[in-house]
Protein backbone atom coordinates (compact mmCIF):
# COMPACT_ATOMS: atom_id res chain seq x y z
CA UNK A 1 0.00 0.00 0.00
CA UNK A 2 1.36 3.36 -0.79
CA UNK A 3 2.02 5.77 2.12
CA UNK A 4 -1.48 7.84 2.78
CA UNK A 5 0.87 11.30 3.73
CA UNK A 6 1.75 11.25 0.06
CA UNK A 7 -1.38 12.17 -1.85
CA UNK A 8 0.42 11.98 -4.67
CA UNK A 9 2.13 9.06 -4.55
CA UNK A 10 -1.62 7.26 -3.98
CA UNK A 11 -2.96 9.59 -6.66
CA UNK A 12 -0.16 7.82 -9.18
CA UNK A 13 -1.73 4.11 -8.21
CA UNK A 14 -5.60 4.75 -8.61
CA UNK A 15 -7.46 3.32 -11.27
CA UNK A 16 -10.49 4.43 -12.92
CA UNK A 17 -12.33 1.66 -15.35
CA UNK A 18 -14.11 2.86 -17.80
CA UNK A 19 -17.70 1.54 -19.60
CA UNK A 20 -17.54 0.51 -22.68
CA UNK A 21 -21.23 1.63 -23.48
CA UNK A 22 -20.64 4.87 -22.48
CA UNK A 23 -18.77 5.58 -25.89
CA UNK A 24 -22.22 4.10 -27.71
CA UNK A 25 -25.35 6.25 -28.83
CA UNK A 26 -27.57 6.59 -25.78
CA UNK A 27 -31.02 8.46 -24.23
CA UNK A 28 -34.13 8.69 -22.36
CA UNK A 29 -36.50 6.47 -22.32
CA UNK A 30 -37.96 8.71 -24.81
CA UNK A 31 -35.27 9.20 -27.24
CA UNK A 32 -31.49 8.01 -28.02
CA UNK A 33 -29.65 11.21 -29.86
CA UNK A 34 -27.22 10.21 -32.02
CA UNK A 35 -23.57 11.69 -32.39
CA UNK A 36 -21.07 11.79 -34.97
CA UNK A 37 -17.39 9.40 -34.57
CA UNK A 38 -19.78 6.77 -32.28
CA UNK A 39 -18.03 3.34 -32.47
CA UNK A 40 -19.99 0.64 -34.45
CA UNK A 41 -18.24 -2.12 -32.91
CA UNK A 42 -16.22 -2.97 -29.65
CA UNK A 43 -12.75 -2.82 -31.32
CA UNK A 44 -14.00 1.11 -31.85
CA UNK A 45 -15.15 1.25 -28.48
CA UNK A 46 -11.77 0.19 -26.80
CA UNK A 47 -10.33 2.53 -29.62
CA UNK A 48 -11.96 5.66 -28.11
CA UNK A 49 -12.01 3.83 -24.36
CA UNK A 50 -8.12 4.18 -24.54
CA UNK A 51 -8.00 7.94 -25.78
CA UNK A 52 -9.40 8.62 -22.32
CA UNK A 53 -6.29 6.69 -20.60
CA UNK A 54 -3.60 8.12 -23.44
CA UNK A 55 -4.88 11.98 -21.19
CA UNK A 56 -5.32 10.74 -17.71
CA UNK A 57 -2.94 7.73 -17.20
CA UNK A 58 -5.21 6.36 -15.09
CA UNK A 59 -7.92 4.68 -17.05
CA UNK A 60 -6.02 1.08 -18.10
CA UNK A 61 -9.14 -1.25 -18.02
CA UNK A 62 -12.24 -1.08 -20.13
CA UNK A 63 -15.73 -3.35 -18.79
CA UNK A 64 -17.28 -5.09 -21.29
CA UNK A 65 -21.21 -5.46 -21.42
CA UNK A 66 -22.36 -9.18 -23.08
CA UNK A 67 -24.31 -9.14 -25.20
CA UNK A 68 -23.77 -5.59 -26.44
CA UNK A 69 -19.92 -6.34 -27.14
CA UNK A 70 -20.05 -9.77 -28.58
CA UNK A 71 -17.27 -10.88 -30.77
CA UNK A 72 -16.23 -13.86 -32.49
CA UNK A 73 -13.09 -13.91 -31.03
CA UNK A 74 -12.53 -12.26 -27.42
CA UNK A 75 -8.89 -13.42 -27.60
CA UNK A 76 -8.13 -10.80 -30.41
CA UNK A 77 -10.57 -8.29 -28.44
CA UNK A 78 -8.15 -8.37 -25.76
CA UNK A 79 -5.08 -8.44 -27.89
CA UNK A 80 -6.26 -5.46 -29.41
CA UNK A 81 -7.09 -3.83 -26.13
CA UNK A 82 -3.44 -4.36 -25.32
CA UNK A 83 -2.10 -2.79 -28.20
CA UNK A 84 -4.09 0.30 -27.41
CA UNK A 85 -2.52 0.31 -23.96
CA UNK A 86 -5.75 -0.61 -22.14
CA UNK A 87 -7.31 -4.35 -21.14
CA UNK A 88 -10.60 -5.95 -20.72
CA UNK A 89 -11.80 -5.20 -17.01
CA UNK A 90 -15.17 -6.35 -15.76
CA UNK A 91 -18.04 -8.59 -17.83
CA UNK A 92 -21.24 -7.07 -17.54
CA UNK A 93 -24.25 -9.54 -17.87
CA UNK A 94 -27.28 -8.48 -19.50
CA UNK A 95 -30.21 -10.57 -18.09
CA UNK A 96 -32.81 -7.58 -19.13
CA UNK A 97 -33.53 -7.15 -22.37
CA UNK A 98 -34.71 -10.22 -24.33
CA UNK A 99 -38.87 -10.97 -24.12
CA UNK A 100 -38.53 -13.78 -22.38
CA UNK A 101 -37.22 -11.64 -19.48
CA UNK A 102 -40.30 -9.47 -19.49
CA UNK A 103 -41.58 -11.15 -16.06
CA UNK A 104 -37.86 -11.47 -14.60
CA UNK A 105 -34.80 -13.32 -15.35
CA UNK A 106 -33.33 -15.56 -12.70
CA UNK A 107 -36.28 -15.01 -9.97
CA UNK A 108 -38.84 -15.90 -12.96
CA UNK A 109 -41.78 -18.01 -12.03
CA UNK A 110 -40.95 -20.08 -15.41
CA UNK A 111 -37.63 -22.26 -14.80
CA UNK A 112 -37.08 -22.35 -18.43
CA UNK A 113 -36.28 -18.71 -18.70
CA UNK A 114 -34.39 -18.99 -14.90
CA UNK A 115 -32.47 -21.61 -17.10
CA UNK A 116 -31.82 -19.24 -19.93
CA UNK A 117 -30.59 -16.30 -17.59
CA UNK A 118 -28.17 -18.51 -15.56
CA UNK A 119 -26.99 -20.17 -19.55
CA UNK A 120 -26.15 -16.51 -20.14
CA UNK A 121 -24.15 -16.01 -16.83
CA UNK A 122 -22.24 -19.23 -17.41
CA UNK A 123 -21.66 -17.87 -21.15
CA UNK A 124 -20.12 -14.85 -19.53
CA UNK A 125 -17.63 -16.55 -17.10
CA UNK A 126 -16.25 -18.36 -20.91
CA UNK A 127 -16.12 -14.36 -21.49
CA UNK A 128 -13.66 -14.09 -18.71
CA UNK A 129 -11.45 -16.92 -19.27
CA UNK A 130 -10.62 -15.60 -22.67
CA UNK A 131 -10.08 -12.07 -22.05
CA UNK A 132 -8.42 -11.86 -18.68
CA UNK A 133 -10.92 -10.60 -16.53
CA UNK A 134 -11.38 -11.79 -13.08
CA UNK A 135 -15.20 -10.01 -12.24
CA UNK A 136 -18.83 -10.81 -13.19
CA UNK A 137 -21.00 -7.80 -12.36
CA UNK A 138 -24.53 -8.55 -12.01
CA UNK A 139 -27.43 -6.22 -12.28
CA UNK A 140 -31.06 -7.85 -12.40
CA UNK A 141 -33.98 -5.99 -13.38
CA UNK A 142 -36.36 -8.53 -11.75
CA UNK A 143 -39.25 -7.43 -9.73
CA UNK A 144 -42.93 -6.77 -9.77
CA UNK A 145 -45.28 -3.90 -10.84
CA UNK A 146 -48.37 -4.97 -9.16
CA UNK A 147 -48.89 -6.78 -5.49
CA UNK A 148 -49.60 -10.20 -5.75
CA UNK A 149 -48.48 -10.79 -8.96
CA UNK A 150 -45.65 -13.39 -7.71
CA UNK A 151 -44.64 -14.89 -4.56
CA UNK A 152 -41.24 -12.54 -3.02
CA UNK A 153 -39.78 -15.21 -0.92
CA UNK A 154 -39.73 -17.34 -3.77
CA UNK A 155 -37.98 -15.17 -6.14
CA UNK A 156 -35.64 -14.48 -3.63
CA UNK A 157 -35.34 -18.32 -3.16
CA UNK A 158 -34.70 -18.14 -6.83
CA UNK A 159 -32.45 -15.45 -7.24
CA UNK A 160 -30.30 -17.47 -4.66
CA UNK A 161 -30.37 -20.67 -6.17
CA UNK A 162 -28.95 -18.94 -8.83
CA UNK A 163 -26.42 -17.53 -7.63
CA UNK A 164 -25.01 -20.56 -5.88
CA UNK A 165 -25.22 -22.38 -9.29
CA UNK A 166 -22.77 -19.70 -11.03
CA UNK A 167 -20.41 -19.30 -7.94
CA UNK A 168 -19.38 -22.81 -7.68
CA UNK A 169 -18.51 -22.24 -11.37
CA UNK A 170 -16.29 -19.38 -10.57
CA UNK A 171 -12.25 -20.04 -11.59
CA UNK A 172 -9.98 -19.56 -8.56
CA UNK A 173 -9.48 -15.29 -9.32
CA UNK A 174 -13.23 -15.15 -10.47
CA UNK A 175 -15.61 -13.33 -8.44
CA UNK A 176 -18.96 -11.83 -8.34
CA UNK A 177 -19.76 -8.48 -7.85
CA UNK A 178 -23.43 -8.34 -7.42
CA UNK A 179 -25.34 -4.64 -7.83
CA UNK A 180 -28.71 -3.14 -6.11
CA UNK A 181 -30.90 -0.96 -7.52
CA UNK A 182 -33.92 0.72 -5.62
CA UNK A 183 -36.31 1.00 -8.27
CA UNK A 184 -36.91 0.50 -12.22
CA UNK A 185 -38.01 -1.00 -14.39
CA UNK A 186 -39.96 -3.03 -11.56
CA UNK A 187 -41.85 -0.20 -9.62
CA UNK A 188 -43.97 -2.27 -6.66
CA UNK A 189 -40.67 -4.53 -5.22
CA UNK A 190 -37.28 -4.61 -7.03
CA UNK A 191 -35.23 -7.89 -6.28
CA UNK A 192 -32.31 -6.41 -5.05
CA UNK A 193 -33.47 -2.99 -4.23
CA UNK A 194 -30.80 -2.14 -1.37
CA UNK A 195 -27.63 -2.56 -0.09
CA UNK A 196 -28.80 -5.19 2.87
CA UNK A 197 -30.34 -7.41 0.36
CA UNK A 198 -26.65 -7.78 -1.94
CA UNK A 199 -25.08 -7.84 1.65
CA UNK A 200 -26.96 -11.13 2.60
CA UNK A 201 -26.81 -12.82 -0.74
CA UNK A 202 -22.84 -12.18 -0.90
CA UNK A 203 -22.18 -13.07 2.58
CA UNK A 204 -24.13 -16.24 2.07
CA UNK A 205 -22.19 -17.24 -1.00
CA UNK A 206 -19.03 -16.55 0.49
CA UNK A 207 -15.60 -14.88 -0.31
CA UNK A 208 -15.21 -14.56 -3.90
CA UNK A 209 -19.09 -12.67 -3.86
CA UNK A 210 -19.03 -8.70 -3.11
CA UNK A 211 -21.41 -5.81 -3.89
CA UNK A 212 -20.97 -2.91 -6.14
CA UNK A 213 -22.59 0.13 -4.54
CA UNK A 214 -23.92 2.55 -7.74
CA UNK A 215 -23.77 6.21 -6.51
CA UNK A 216 -27.27 6.53 -8.32
CA UNK A 217 -29.06 3.81 -6.97
CA UNK A 218 -30.52 5.43 -4.04
CA UNK A 219 -33.36 7.10 -2.00
CA UNK A 220 -32.52 11.21 -1.97
CA UNK A 221 -30.85 12.05 0.57
CA UNK A 222 -29.84 8.01 1.54
CA UNK A 223 -26.06 8.32 3.55
CA UNK A 224 -23.74 6.32 0.69
CA UNK A 225 -20.97 7.09 2.73
CA UNK A 226 -22.15 5.59 5.43
CA UNK A 227 -23.34 1.85 3.36
CA UNK A 228 -19.54 2.67 1.83
CA UNK A 229 -17.89 2.20 5.48
CA UNK A 230 -20.00 -0.52 6.68
CA UNK A 231 -19.25 -2.64 3.51
CA UNK A 232 -15.52 -1.88 3.51
CA UNK A 233 -15.46 -2.77 7.02
CA UNK A 234 -17.58 -6.48 6.65
CA UNK A 235 -14.71 -6.82 3.74
CA UNK A 236 -18.07 -6.59 1.48
CA UNK A 237 -16.99 -3.73 -0.64
CA UNK A 238 -16.16 -5.20 -4.29
CA UNK A 239 -16.69 -2.03 -6.14
CA UNK A 240 -18.42 1.19 -7.21
CA UNK A 241 -20.17 2.49 -10.46
CA UNK A 242 -19.67 5.69 -10.40
CA UNK A 243 -22.60 8.16 -11.57
CA UNK A 244 -24.02 11.24 -10.30
CA UNK A 245 -27.61 11.70 -10.28
CA UNK A 246 -30.41 14.60 -9.47
CA UNK A 247 -33.69 11.66 -9.11
CA UNK A 248 -32.88 8.36 -9.59
CA UNK A 249 -30.33 6.54 -11.94
CA UNK A 250 -29.54 9.60 -13.99
CA UNK A 251 -26.05 8.24 -15.27
CA UNK A 252 -25.06 11.79 -14.98
CA UNK A 253 -20.81 12.70 -14.81
CA UNK A 254 -19.91 11.30 -11.29
CA UNK A 255 -19.79 14.65 -9.14
CA UNK A 256 -22.26 16.50 -11.34
CA UNK A 257 -24.53 16.73 -9.04
CA UNK A 258 -22.93 16.88 -5.69
CA UNK A 259 -19.46 16.57 -5.64
CA UNK A 260 -19.62 16.78 -1.95
CA UNK A 261 -20.82 13.82 -1.46
CA UNK A 262 -18.16 12.46 -4.05
CA UNK A 263 -15.78 13.75 -1.58
CA UNK A 264 -17.43 12.30 1.82
CA UNK A 265 -17.55 8.59 0.15
CA UNK A 266 -14.00 8.73 -1.14
CA UNK A 267 -13.30 10.36 2.51
CA UNK A 268 -14.16 6.77 4.06
CA UNK A 269 -12.36 4.97 1.06
CA UNK A 270 -8.83 6.93 2.40
CA UNK A 271 -9.98 6.20 6.06
CA UNK A 272 -10.16 2.30 5.08
CA UNK A 273 -6.54 2.61 2.77
CA UNK A 274 -8.46 1.43 0.10
CA UNK A 275 -7.39 3.67 -2.72
CA UNK A 276 -5.59 1.91 -4.59
CA UNK A 277 -5.87 -2.06 -6.96
CA UNK A 278 -4.42 -3.36 -4.05
CA UNK A 279 -7.70 -2.97 -1.89
CA UNK A 280 -9.30 -5.20 -4.07
CA UNK A 281 -11.86 -2.60 -4.58
CA UNK A 282 -13.20 -1.66 -8.23
CA UNK A 283 -13.69 2.08 -8.96
CA UNK A 284 -15.45 2.05 -12.34
CA UNK A 285 -17.86 4.81 -14.57
CA UNK A 286 -21.34 3.88 -15.47
CA UNK A 287 -22.58 6.64 -17.47
CA UNK A 288 -24.30 7.12 -20.70
CA UNK A 289 -23.46 10.81 -21.92
CA UNK A 290 -26.90 11.59 -24.12
CA UNK A 291 -26.61 15.32 -24.90
CA UNK A 292 -22.44 15.82 -24.30
CA UNK A 293 -19.31 14.44 -26.02
CA UNK A 294 -18.12 10.81 -25.24
CA UNK A 295 -14.68 11.23 -24.37
CA UNK A 296 -14.23 14.15 -23.21
CA UNK A 297 -17.10 12.98 -20.75
CA UNK A 298 -15.57 10.39 -19.41
CA UNK A 299 -12.37 12.23 -18.74
CA UNK A 300 -13.93 14.63 -16.86
CA UNK A 301 -15.63 11.78 -15.09
CA UNK A 302 -12.05 10.62 -13.88
CA UNK A 303 -10.85 14.18 -13.05
CA UNK A 304 -13.98 14.69 -11.14
CA UNK A 305 -12.82 11.09 -8.97
CA UNK A 306 -9.09 12.18 -8.62
CA UNK A 307 -9.90 15.59 -7.38
CA UNK A 308 -12.99 13.73 -5.15
CA UNK A 309 -9.80 11.54 -4.05
CA UNK A 310 -6.76 14.20 -3.35
CA UNK A 311 -9.32 16.50 -1.13
CA UNK A 312 -10.47 13.32 0.84
CA UNK A 313 -6.09 12.51 1.00
CA UNK A 314 -5.42 16.20 2.35
CA UNK A 315 -7.60 15.67 5.79
CA UNK A 316 -6.05 15.85 8.68
CA UNK A 317 -6.65 12.59 9.83
CA UNK A 318 -4.84 12.73 13.07
CA UNK A 319 -6.07 15.83 13.84
CA UNK A 320 -9.46 14.90 13.14
CA UNK A 321 -9.47 11.69 15.13
CA UNK A 322 -8.07 13.72 18.25
CA UNK A 323 -10.79 16.25 17.58
CA UNK A 324 -13.68 13.15 17.33
CA UNK A 325 -11.80 11.17 20.72
CA UNK A 326 -12.61 15.10 22.42
CA UNK A 327 -16.00 15.49 21.01
CA UNK A 328 -15.18 18.71 19.26
CA UNK A 329 -17.56 18.76 17.03
CA UNK A 330 -17.47 21.75 15.15
CA UNK A 331 -13.28 21.60 15.20
CA UNK A 332 -14.18 17.98 13.45
CA UNK A 333 -16.17 19.09 11.03
CA UNK A 334 -13.70 22.14 9.83
CA UNK A 335 -11.12 19.87 9.35
CA UNK A 336 -13.08 17.78 6.55
CA UNK A 337 -14.32 20.85 5.44
CA UNK A 338 -10.74 22.87 5.14
CA UNK A 339 -9.61 19.54 2.74
CA UNK A 340 -12.91 20.07 0.61
CA UNK A 341 -12.47 23.65 0.52
CA UNK A 342 -9.06 23.15 -1.17
CA UNK A 343 -7.95 23.59 -4.83
CA UNK A 344 -6.56 20.43 -5.67
CA UNK A 345 -6.19 21.30 -9.50
CA UNK A 346 -2.45 22.71 -9.26
CA UNK A 347 -1.52 19.91 -7.64
CA UNK A 348 -3.19 17.05 -10.29
CA UNK A 349 -1.72 19.10 -12.64
CA UNK A 350 1.73 18.56 -11.37
CA UNK A 351 1.33 15.34 -10.91
CA UNK A 352 -0.15 14.76 -15.14
CA UNK A 353 3.36 16.49 -15.92
CA UNK A 354 5.68 14.09 -13.77
CA UNK A 355 3.95 11.33 -15.40
CA UNK A 356 4.78 12.53 -18.50
CA UNK A 357 1.28 13.94 -19.95
CA UNK A 358 -0.52 17.51 -20.69
CA UNK A 359 -1.95 19.21 -17.23
CA UNK A 360 -5.13 19.51 -19.09
CA UNK A 361 -6.63 16.18 -20.46
CA UNK A 362 -9.80 17.53 -21.48
CA UNK A 363 -7.37 20.60 -23.96
CA UNK A 364 -5.34 18.42 -24.77
CA UNK A 365 -7.67 15.42 -26.36
CA UNK A 366 -9.56 18.35 -28.21
CA UNK A 367 -6.36 19.50 -29.66
CA UNK A 368 -5.27 15.86 -30.45
CA UNK A 369 -7.54 16.03 -33.64
CA UNK A 370 -8.84 12.48 -32.62
CA UNK A 371 -12.46 13.24 -32.62
CA UNK A 372 -12.54 15.14 -35.91
CA UNK A 373 -10.66 11.80 -37.10
CA UNK A 374 -13.10 9.06 -36.31
CA UNK A 375 -15.89 11.21 -37.15
CA UNK A 376 -14.63 10.90 -40.60
CA UNK A 377 -13.99 7.31 -40.58
CA UNK A 378 -16.60 6.24 -38.97
CA UNK A 379 -19.31 6.72 -42.20
CA UNK A 380 -21.85 4.04 -42.99
CA UNK A 381 -22.72 0.82 -40.68
CA UNK A 382 -24.48 0.73 -38.05
CA UNK A 383 -23.49 2.71 -34.59
CA UNK A 384 -22.85 1.21 -30.97
CA UNK A 385 -26.11 2.51 -28.99
CA UNK A 386 -29.64 0.96 -27.87
CA UNK A 387 -33.17 2.14 -29.01
CA UNK A 388 -35.58 3.83 -27.97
Amino acid sequence: MPDLSDPRAVLREQQIELPSWAFGNSGTRFKVFAQQGVPRDPFEKIADAAQVHRFTGVAPKVSLHIPWDLVDDFGKLAQYAAEQGVSIGVINSNTFQDDDYRLGSVCHPDPAVRRKAIDHLKACLRVMDATGSTHLKLWFADGLNYPGQDHLTDRQRRLGEALSELYSELGEDQRILLEYKLFEPAFYATDVPDWGTAYAHTLKLGPKASVVVDTGHHAPHTNIEFIVAFLVAEGKLGAFDFNSRFYADDDLMVGAADPFQLFRIMHEIVEADAVTPASGILFMLDQCHNIEPKIQAQIRSVLNVQEATAKALLVDRQALSEAQRGGDVLGANAILMDAYNTDVRPMLADLRADMGLDPDPVGAFRRSGYFDKVAAERIGGAAAGWGA
